[in-house]
């Protein structure tokens, strides 16, 4: 009996392990190391891009990857691909200083099996399905600027009236903030003037467009849609050499400005009480979606193409729920 008790476990035994074999073949090793490389735009003067790159960094060993870090410019991001490819990475990050150049080497990446994430910079709207990708992360311009209109309308129920200091004119930035903003205000939010600067999205040429605005409309302005944090320091410079106050007070007089990005002078500027709201790019949250995406499809997963991220509204309420921006 006790020889047959014997002869059963082991065989019991020998199935357990011929099964646990079989599993090891056939099953995903879930969470495998994987190797990249993070390649942008030359960014001497980007500080938005240094923080980015630094968060992917930061983060990756969360998600069991690996970076390296390639900068440059058009020619240097398709070297980067090239080499990709020719190393058998697993995954490539890009924010590419121009996307249609590096479309060939992307197609060549992704027919060698290599996951291709794009982040901040995307395609075309209504052409993105046909770009060799397989996911975007990033926020959008337009939506940003309709969560500023939405906003507004909310914090004044019996309307307001503002102006507009754009940005860089003939920008699509520029253009998407302007065109989201009109769609996400009510009706009674009235626009008394709007003007793009002339120039790379220039501090003293926002502080001049206001300062022509206040000397036309005066305390007729209650809201001012900025489209950039560091144009809005000049247009708080602009509204205090002219006596005035920028708060969130209207009926008390005091000119609610609101800024774009969430970068480093826009929560400075809240928190002095002197902005009022920062639509906040969250970079942080990029680097999280893209480096989530990817490790989804390495251990066999799938994912959405586009991943909008949104926005950050930082006030003097909420500024403390947001990790500090290093740029």
């Amino acid at each position: 009996m006790k020889k047959r008790v014997s002869a059963i476990l082991l065989a019991l035994v020998l199935i357990l392990c011929l099964v646990a074999a079989c599993s090891d073949k056939s099953a995903p090793v879930v969470g495998a190391a994987a190797r990249g490389v993070y390649i942008a735009i030359d960014y001497m003067s980007g500080s938005s891009l240094r923080f980015d790159r630094d968060e992917f960094q930061r983060l990756m060993g969360d998600y069991n990857i690996e970076l390296t870090v390639e900068i440059g410019n058009v020619a240097d991001n398709i070297s980067a691909i090239e080499q990709a490819i020719e190393d058998s990475l697993d995954v490539i990050f890009i924010n590419p200083n121009d996307i249609e150049s590096v479309i060939p080497a992307l197609t060549r990446a992704r027919e060698a099996g290599i996951i291709v994430g794009l982040f901040s910079s995307h395609p075309p709207l209504d052409e993105y399905p046909d770009y060799p990708f397989d996911f975007f992360a990033g926020t959008d311009d337009y939506l940003g600027g309709v969560q500023a209109g939405e906003y507004v309308s909310e914090r004044f129920p019996d309307g307001a009236n503002f102006v507009e200091v754009g940005g860089q004119t003939g920008h699509i930035a520029a253009i998407n903030r302007h065109e989201g903003f009109r769609d996400g205000i009510a009706a009674n939010i009235v626009e008394l003037d709007s003007q793009f600067v002339p120039g790379s999205w220039r501090t003293d040429e926002a502080r001049e467009i206001m300062e022509d605005f206040l000397l036309i409309y005066g305390d007729e302005i209650n809201i001012v849609w900025c489209h950039w944090d560091n144009g809005a320091s000049g247009v708080i410079e602009a509204v205090q050499n002219a006596g005035k106050v920028p708060g969130t007070d209207i009926a008390a007089g005091e000119i609610f400005i609101i800024g774009y990005d969430g970068n480093g002078t826009g929560y400075k500027q809240v928190e002095d009480g002197f902005q009022a709201l920062s639509v906040g790019q969250s970079l942080t949250n990029m680097a999280m979606r893209c480096l989530e995406n990817a490790r989804i499809m390495l251990d066999g997963g799938t994912v959405d193409k586009m991943n909008w991220i949104p926005h950050d509204m930082v006030t003097l309420e909420t500024i403390d729920n947001f990790p500090r921006p290093e740029w």
